[in-house]
């Protein structure tokens, strides 16, 4: 070392390693993005902010994120990858500098019946290894204990060769499963009410079933026709003993209808497969509504919707059996485990607690292993798939986040960002995408993306430090500091919805009046029973309109238009003024141009390699058929009605020759929620998540209903487009209705009527209502957590 170097004249050269401490981002162009150029830095909490739909997600999921897990791919062989989900590289110039990156989006966990929390966090799995090992009696191997391995066993022959001879052996095998074998571990069993599944007035030829998709002329009401088994004119209810067995109840067939052979089977086991396998959410309203009406589930009575079959629930330890530990509500659980003390399962036990103790630190401590995956909300699963990331040793990661305060109360929210903040400091790379000013706050760089949403968002407005935002004079920086104040004077109800004795999940036997013809909002923290009390005591249905948090389902050809039902209207206009059918002027059906089957463009699979998709040549993306493109209504053919903005489109069929009333009104429900932006037939897969949770609102505004239930409906919207939806509430009550919001959002709670406050915590400490009353009267009274932070928000 030189003298000038030791007296500390000259520092040292920084390590060339050491050097690549920023992401850059050069010419990024992924969906609405307009050449976008930035650069992040790495090892510190950069949060993405702007109003929805104005590029967050394209930047920091389609862009970074997505190339990140792309490159990482490419390091597995071309077998490995062939397994994979391919993706296809961002329209972007230059990504440089990229981490392994881990991405908590708020994509619903699956929703299938034998998910739950605890296999999706694989507790369970850990779980089933200690009572395999600990509990009494002993009744076999982990797989003893779980409800998605059935027990089976069989014997035979088989042969084998063996020094050049042929040898028969007889060979026998059983596993012990701990599947409950009468409702198949999913905790409960379906009964179908026959009634609605045909009327046994009517024969076969007259329609007697009447399940969605047996239509007259149908296969499916063919292959009972045709099939020998039934006299197709006889009335059902004039069938033999045997023709009932056999149209109800017979096993798969092999029959011959009309030169043709087929398989028969009995109408109840064919709808059991057909419909009631599918997840009920995924399914068409019209098919919801009949599984609805035609089916009940019940708890099993087996396993008394443990899932488990009656050897697993026998083994104990210390009196408790694995169905009671899932029961448990997590953090007694942690305390059991915590509990524990057996030297031969150490390790085991050392996981489990740190996995138990991480739900109960991220503020889930009040849900059970055994809550369905499909139950939880946006906000929930996002916290369950943070859990397995909490302990982790690993650094110099990049960790992207979905809004995380999404179902957070703001007593949380500070929680929330403290771990945030301890996943930074260990020397990872936090990018955020959020709207929550608590959030912002803790930021180490702002990236502020706008400054409008659609084709009038996609650039940089700000990019620096939180006090830069402030005064940068962009729509979040001139928002940031907004407060609402509460409300001085308050409506007087016009009635009262009577609860009494509600006690769904951990509500304690709730007796409540709901004022209605107001602005009723439900507070209280995650778990603390909200959505129990809404959704429980106030079902959907006769004059009840419910929009909860549940995603809306579409493929890529799905759009705004076919969501809402404006397209039918159109169709309508479109055919009445050419004298065509309407289904010529569907992509999906008739009209489609034949080349890429309606989709606009022409899908080629590469294996292991992302697909490439290229405009259609022949309709050039419009994705109709040349000759329906000349027909025209008010001047536009069907292509050019589908690429209109909103508020175009709503200008357009409110008069003139193009006036169509149908779908003027949908279209001003659209403009009502602010997606004026958004065109009429953009993908529902390119929406943001507040886009389409404001497209779900606008759907359900149509419904007829004088009592509106929205779940946390600022979910995903920007601070400035919070303030366009308290003027849509606020319409909405004007004209009469009564609505009932679900809320964490001061600015909803100061803004509304009455408020019902439940807690005082979550889980077995929440469930009870700690206060009623107007804003004024919670603030003033400061006596539970939600009062504490309204207090604090409005300044009082």
């Amino acid at each position: 070392m030189s003298t000038g170097t030791r007296n500390g004249a000259q520092a040292p050269e920084a390590h060339a390693a050491d050097t690549h401490d920023l992401i850059r981002v050069h010419g990024a162009r992924e969906n609405n993005l307009k050449d976008v150029s930035i650069e992040i830095p790495k090892r510190r909490l950069t949060v993405f902010t702007g109003v929805s739909g104005s590029g967050k997600s394209s930047l920091v999921f389609d862009t970074v994120a997505a190339e990140s897990q792309r490159l990482i791919n490419e390091t597995y062989s071309a077998f490995v990858q062939g397994f994979m989900p391919s993706v296809a590289r961002p329209d972007v110039d230059v990504l440089d500098g990229l981490t392994t990156a881990i991405i908590v989006d708020q994509q619903r966990l699956g929703a299938d019946p034998r998910s739950t929390v605890g296999t999706a966090t694989d507790t369970n799995a850990m779980l089933r290894i200690l009572f395999s090992r600990l509990g009494l009696p002993h009744i076999g191997s982990a797989k003893a204990f779980s409800f998605n391995v059935a027990s089976i066993s069989g014997a035979g022959a088989v042969t084998v060769e063996r020094a050049g001879k042929t040898v028969k052996e007889r060979r026998s095998f059983s596993i012990t499963g701990g599947m409950c074998p009468r409702c198949e571990g999913r905790g409960s069993v379906s009964d179908i009410d026959l009634a609605q599944l045909f009327d046994d007035t009517k024969s076969l030829a007259e329609g007697a079933i009447t399940v969605p998709g047996y239509t007259g002329d149908g296969w499916m009401t063919r292959v009972f026709s045709g099939s020998g088994l039934l006299d197709p004119d006889k009335p059902i209810r004039d069938y033999t003993e045997q023709e009932r067995q056999d149209f109800l109840y017979r096993e798969p067939t092999k029959v011959k209808v009309s030169g043709i052979n087929l398989t028969y089977e009995g109408l109840v086991p064919k709808v059991q497969k057909s419909i009631l396998s599918k997840d009920r959410e995924a399914m068409q309203p019209h098919i919801r509504a009949f599984v609805d009406r035609a089916v009940t589930f019940a708890a099993c009575p087996a396993c008394d919707g443990t899932r488990l079959t009656e050897a697993a629930r026998s083994s104990k330890i210390g009196g408790i059996s694995i169905a009671d530990a899932c029961r448990m509500q997590i953090s007694d659980l942690a305390a059991w485990v915590r509990g524990l003390d057996e030297p031969s399962v150490a390790p085991l036990l050392a996981a489990l607690r740190q996995t138990l103790d991480s739900f109960v630190e991220i503020g889930l401590g009040y849900l059970s292993l055994e809550r369905p995956a499909g139950t939880l909300s946006g906000g929930e699963a996002q916290r369950v798939k943070m859990i397995r990331h909490l302990g982790s040793s690993l650094t110099d990661v990049t960790y992207v986040f979905d809004e995380p305060s999404t179902g957070l109360h703001p007593h949380d929210i500070q929680r929330m960002n403290g771990l945030l903040l301890q996943l930074r400091d260990k020397g990872n790379t936090v990018l955020v995408v959020e709207h929550k000013p608590e959030v912002i706050a803790i930021a180490d760089h702002v990236v502020d993306l706008g400054p409008g949403a659609g084709s009038a968002g996609g650039t940089v407005c700000y990019e620096g430090s939180l006090e830069g935002l402030r005064a940068a004079g962009t729509v979040t920086g001139r928002h940031l500091d907004d407060r609402a104040s509460v409300k001085k004077a308050v409506r007087t109800p016009t009635g009262k919805l009577a609860v009494r004795g509600a006690s769904a999940h951990n509500l304690r036997d709730v007796d409540v009046d709901i004022p209605l013809g107001v602005l009723v909002a439900v507070t209280g923290v995650a778990g603390s029973g909200k959505s129990s009390l809404v959704h429980g005591s106030i079902p959907a249905g006769e004059g009840v309109v419910s929009v909860d948090q549940g995603a809306i389902r579409g493929s890529r050809r799905s759009n705004p238009a076919t969501y809402t039902g404006l397209l039918e209207p159109i169709r309508k206009a479109f055919a009445k003024a050419n004298g065509v059918k309407p289904a010529l002027f569907s992509a999906n059906s008739e009209g489609a141009c034949p080349t890429c089957n309606g989709a606009g463009v022409v899908y080629t699979d590469l294996a292991m390699m992302a697909g490439v998709a290229t405009t259609c040549e022949d309709c050039e993306g419009r994705r109709f058929d040349a000759s329906v493109l000349e027909y025209r209504f008010g001047g536009r053919d069907i292509s050019e009605v589908l690429a209109m903005p909103v508020t175009e489109a709503e200008a357009f069929f409110a008069s003139g020759e193009a006036r169509t009333p149908a779908a003027h009104r949908i279209l001003s429900r659209l403009v009502d929620v602010g997606l004026g932006y958004v065109s009429l037939g953009q993908p529902l897969t390119t929406l943001s998540g507040g886009e389409r949770q404001r497209l779900k609102l606008a759907t359900h505004m149509g419904d007829k209903g004088g009592v509106y239930v929205l779940d946390e409906p600022t979910t995903g919207l920007h601070l400035a487009d919070v303030e366009q939806l308290l003027g849509l509430l606020d319409r909405l009550v004007d004209s009469g209705k009564s609505v009932i919001v679900v809320e964490h959002h001061q600015a909803v709670m100061a803004h509304a009527d009455w408020i019902i406050d439940l807690g005082p915590g979550a889980g077995h400490d929440g469930g009870r209502i700690v206060f009623e009353g107007t804003p004024a009267d919670l603030v003033a009274a400061r006596g539970t957590l939600t009062a504490q932070h309204l207090a604090e928000y409005v300044g009082a």
